[in-house]
Formats: C-alpha cells, structure tokens, sequence
C-alpha cells in the first residue's frame, strides 16, 4: 500500500492521465445509459409499469400485437380462470384539441381492471404530458373518426407508448374509432404462463421485444453502454502493462529482497482502485446532478440502482485489466530483470 501511493506521487501525470480517460468513459456510459432508461420509459412505461405476469397475442399474429384479435370466447375463458386478468388493445392515433390542433396519441382501452384507467362513454383519461400542450381537465377533445367528443376526466403519471402520451378511453369508443369487435391483447398478472389454444405468451420482457422500435432503439444504446465498458477495461490493461514494462528492473529487485508476487499484485490493485474509485464519484456526482437539471422534455432517467451496477461493472473491468497486463509480473525472474535494468 505504501509503495503503490508513493508510486502514484512519483507519477502523477501518468495516473491523472489514466484517471481523466476513466472519468469522461464512464461519465459518457452513465449519460449515455440515462438516455436508454429514459427512452425506454418515454417508449413503453404504460407496460413497464404494469406487474410482472405474462401477455397473450393470437399466434398468427406472428408477434405483432397490431395484428393480434382475441377471439371472444378466448377472452371469457382467460377472465373467468383469472379474475384479476385484463383483455386490452392499443392503436396510435390523434385528438384534436380546442384550437383544432392535432395531438398524437396512444388510444387504450380495456376490461375492468385496476391495471388500467377505466373510463365511461366520452370520456378520456390523458397522460399528465399533454397539460403541457395547454390541455385540462374538462376540456372537449374530439377524433374524426369518432362521432361524439372527449371530456377529460383527469390525467396520469408516466403513461406513455411509442414515445406517445396514453388516451385512455371507454371500449364502445374504442370499437367505434378502429371499427373492431376484438380486443389485441390479454395480460395476466404473476409468473406462470397457462397454455391456451390460438394464443402466444410473453413475458413483460419478452413482450417489450416484440415492439420493433423498442427492440432497435434499446438494443442500439445498450451496445454503445457496453462498448464503453469494454473501452474502459482495455485501457486499464494497456496502463498497466506499459507501467509495468518500464518497472521490470524494479520488480526483480523487489523480488530479490524478499517482496512476494502477490505483494506486487496487491500494488496494483491498490492503484487501479485508487484511481477507478475517484473518477466514478466525480461521474457519480456530475451525472447525477445532471439527471436533477435535464431539460423537462428529455427523456433521462439514471437511477441510483442504474449508477450502482455500472460503478460495479467499472470496478470489476478495471481489476481484470489490470490482473491481466500484470501477469508478466509473475514471470519476472530476480537476476534477468535486474541485468536487463541495468542495460
């Protein structure tokens, strides 16, 4: 410990190098990762947020819940063995406001359920988003292709499908809008899928995956996440084997007189904890604060859960790297290291 903080006086620039590339990695992975959080919530919270438990869609529906139609009598069977499921469907679509202006939204409906908003015949139930757009409560809304108007009821918190804001709206108005009898999607809630005849089950996971923007949009950013990870592991390795290249005459003296391989080991570790552990807490501090002053229209989301597996990750990337270029440590022969110093 003691020869690894002097190490780190000796060569300051060196480590402070190290540490200002192991700083702007993983404050890039941790902004880049609040985006993907954020995205993904502003892309598919209205199912996120629902309990884990297992969604059915028509299996010629090939994955797609836009073409899935659960027969009715499916549906009767599915409520009636589960009385806390829910049978619900979801179309994009748009309302015009007051001013005539169009709004894009997510159109949901759905069974009795306390999963979702359950709302009567004209009415209409907003994600709390559209107050923005200048939208309250008791406000008319109509849609051209349904016959009566919208009064919203009230809105709701993080609602949102396909980057939309969620309209919740009564069955009878969703079935006169789409012109459909059927509805796309079952959701029972808990861990144990039932096999039913026609019908596919999804995890919550699973089910995110079938969503073709969601899949592309979290899989791209979660690559770059990862990337950096990886970044950050090689450039702890390449550090370690430079310095140690340059101390191969230092090693075999110490071996010399009596210091242990594994001594030498600890050194390193102690280095590359020293150094890991600063730059992540600046990260730490400088992502988190900018998660507290990120425009109100990003979406970003880094969680502290979020924050804490990635400094881990961090840490257990750094150790690898490092124990890998330190290997040459352990072959270091006393008498060769030194004639080779000497040269």
């Amino acid at each position: 410990m003691n020869i690894a903080w002097k190490e780190i006086k000796k060569n300051k620039v060196r480590f402070l190098i190290l540490g200002s590339i192991i700083f702007l990695v993983s404050f890039l992975t941790f902004i880049i990762s609040g985006l993907a959080n954020g995205l993904s919530q502003d892309n598919a919270a209205l199912i996120k947020d629902l309990p884990n438990g297992q969604f059915y869609m028509t299996k010629d529906a090939n994955q797609n819940y836009n073409m899935s139609k659960i027969d009715q009598s499916t549906q009767d069977k599915v409520l009636n063995e589960h009385k806390d499921a829910a049978a619900f469907s979801i179309q994009m679509g748009f309302l015009n406001d007051s001013a005539g202006k169009q709004q894009s939204v997510a159109f949901v409906t759905s069974t009795d359920s306390s999963l979702f908003k359950n709302v009567n015949k004209g009415e209409i139930v907003l994600d709390k988003s559209m107050k923005d757009k200048g939208i309250k409560v008791g406000d008319t809304l109509t849609n051209n292709q349904y016959n009566g108007k919208f009064i919203v009821k009230g809105f709701v918190d993080n609602s949102k499908f396909s980057h939309a804001p969620v309209a919740y709206i009564n069955m009878d108005d969703y079935k006169e809008i789409y012109r459909v009898n059927a509805m796309q999607l079952m959701f029972v809630p808990g861990g144990d899928s039932t096999h039913y005849t026609g019908l596919q089950s999804f995890s919550k996971n699973e089910f995110l995956n079938t969503i073709a923007s969601y899949k592309a949009e979290q899989m791209s950013l979660n690559m770059i996440i990862w990337f950096l990870v990886a970044i950050s592991g090689m450039l702890f390795a390449i550090f370690f084997y430079m310095m140690n290249v340059q101390k191969i005459g230092l090693y075999g003296i110490l071996k010399a007189i009596g210091v242990k391989t594994s001594a030498l080991f600890k050194m390193m570790w102690t280095q590359m904890l020293f150094i890991t552990v600063i730059a992540l807490s600046i990260s730490i501090v400088l992502s988190q604060g900018f998660n507290m002053i990120a425009p109100k229209g990003m979406p970003f989301s880094l969680t502290a859960g979020t924050t804490v597996q990635l400094s881990i990750v961090f840490l257990i990337i750094g150790f690898i790297g490092a124990t890998l270029s330190g290997m040459q440590i352990k072959k270091v022969e006393p008498l060769q290291a030194i004639q080779q110093g000497e040269v």
